[in-house]
Order: structure tokens, then sequence, then C-alpha cells
């Protein structure tokens, strides 16, 4: 039994918020489980006072979005001198900054979609490049506000332009890239299995095929060659360690096996607090390694430090 005090941070600010909650229940009850003493903390805009009268030994992130993985939490957390888990402040937002992070990945040699970043005002009715495209919020997780332009399509989306748009000003616009939907997990710098995403709605891996029942079908390991198998985990270790990563990551890839023999890959994003529910991908892939849920979130909290 460890005795430490852990603060499982949930819930929190963002459009992300029942994600988070249910990250946070699963692990926190997988915390005490492992014979942690765990408070679960729902976290609002009061939170550096309740983690002041708190004090806990560890402070546990199941927090997703905007506050939660932006370094936001991160800087508090630092300033209380609380050790906690998953990336610190600068790869927190880095990561969480679309347009910087695919920048840092393309400099080191990784392979991302042609693109451009730009004000969602300034779509206007003419097509920012040739169709089909991507159009996505720089700063939101869950695959909110993502719309994919289709070929043909006459104008551009026209809820961009809209009052009804909640995701800020900055988009950005990336060549839609078809194919096969690949995630790699790393963790302490190791990449873990390579899982293949099957969505089961529709084409597209948006929120209801990510967290509805039934939404999506998880292969591991994915069923590829063994050459683009290792090339993903490479790239999904040089990702993690680009933007200074710690802990657990989750690096996504679409692979088009149809356009050529090795096919083309491309690195889409990096995530610094990755789903947190058994089923969960990093779970997933941690229990395809050996490791269970409980023995996964015991290495998190033993791994927890300031200064990340």
């Amino acid at each position: 039994m460890s005795g430490k005090h852990v603060a499982v941070l949930m819930g929190g600010l963002s459009a992300e918020r029942p994600v988070s909650l249910s990250s946070g229940n699963a692990c926190a009850d997988a915390l005490e489980a492992e014979g942690y003493r765990v408070t679960r903390v729902d976290v609002g805009r009061d939170i550096a006072a309740v983690l002041s009268d708190l004090r806990p030994d560890v402070a546990f992130n199941a927090l997703h979005g905007p506050f939660g993985e932006d370094g936001a939490i991160q800087g508090v957390l630092e300033y209380l001198e609380i050790p906690y888990t998953h990336s610190g402040i600068l790869a927190s937002a880095l990561a969480m900054d679309k347009a910087r992070a695919k920048s840092v990945a393309a400099a080191v040699g990784i392979p991302v979609a042609p693109g451009l970043e730009i004000n969602r005002f300034e779509i206007g009715n003419k097509h920012p490049m040739e169709p089909p495209y991507v159009v996505k919020p720089v700063t939101e997780g869950s695959s909110f506000g993502v719309v994919i332009v289709r070929e043909g399509q006459s104008h551009p989306p026209q809820v961009l332009g809209s009052s009804e748009w909640r995701y800020g000003d900055r988009v950005m616009v990336e060549r839609y890239i078809a194919g096969r939907e690949l995630t790699c997990g790393v963790m302490d710098g190791v990449a873990l299995g390579v899982t293949e995403i099957v969505p089961l709605s529709g084409a597209f891996y948006d929120y209801d095929a990510k967290y509805a029942a039934g939404g999506s079908k998880h292969v591991i390991p994915a069923e590829i060659s063994p050459n683009i198998y290792q090339k993903i985990q490479t790239l999904a270790v040089k990702a993690h360690q680009a933007m200074g990563c710690r802990g657990v990551s989750r690096s996504d890839f679409r692979f088009d096996d149809t356009v050529s023999e090795e096919g083309e890959l491309i690195w889409l994003e990096i995530n610094t607090q990755p789903g947190m529910t058994p089923t969960s991908l990093v779970p997933e892939m941690a229990a395809h390694a050996g490791r269970s849920f409980g023995d996964l979130v015991r290495w998190m909290v033993e791994d927890a430090s300031c200064s990340r």
C-alpha cells in the first residue's frame, strides 16, 4: 500500500468535460484499488485554493482540452509545488496548439499534411485550397469543430463565419488524407503498440465515433506491414521527444495504402492527455504490452514530478 494522497483532477471547464469525468473516475477507482488515498476534484476556477487546502502528494491530471492540457493547470501545479502526471507547461501548450506542434514535427522530419493556418473570417466564400481538405480548430481536442470539405463542394463551410462557431478564430486548413486511422502511444519514452481505429458510424473518427458505445472498433496490433508498424512507433517516439512530452502521450496518423506500394503515412497530432478509461486507446495499448490498468495508473503516479 502506497499511502500517498492523490488528487485526481477531472471535469474542468472545456467542452471535453464529460470525457474527463469518465477518465478521472476510472483512474480514481483504479488508484483506490491500488491502495492510494484518493480525492476526486471536479476542477473549477477555484482550483488553486482547493489544492492549497488539500495539499495532496500528487495531482493526477485527468483533464482534457483547454485549461487541462494546454499548460494552464500545469502552471498552477508548478506554482503550488505539487508533483503531477503527464507533460509539463511547455510541452502541453505546444502540443495543444496544433499549428505550432505541426511546425515542430515537420522540423524534425516527421511527415505532415500540406496546409496553412488562417483566421476563419478570411475564408469567406472562396476555398483556401483545392478540395478535398479539412478545417480544424487550432486548440481543440476530441474532433470538436473538425469539418471535412469534400471534392466538388462549391464553397467553404458556412459555419466558419457564423456566430454558431465556438472554437476560436484560428483554424488549420489541411489537405484531406484518405486512408486508415492509426495511433500509437508512448510511455516513458518507449513506443507501445499501434492500433487501427475503424469508425463504425461513418468514415470520420468524430466525437461520437470516439466516445459513443459501438462508435468504433480498435484493432491492436494494427494489421499493417511490419515496416510501417515500426515506422509509426519510431515517429510517435520522435514526436514525443520533439515536443518535450513526459509520462504518456499518443500520436495519431493517417495511412493511405492505395497510393503506392509503401503508401502515404502522415502524422496528424500528438495528445498529451489521452483518454484514460480501461477501454481507451492508451490503456488498451498498455494491456497489449502486459500492463494492467492498475499498473498503468500506478506507474503514472510514481512518475509524477514538478518541472516536467
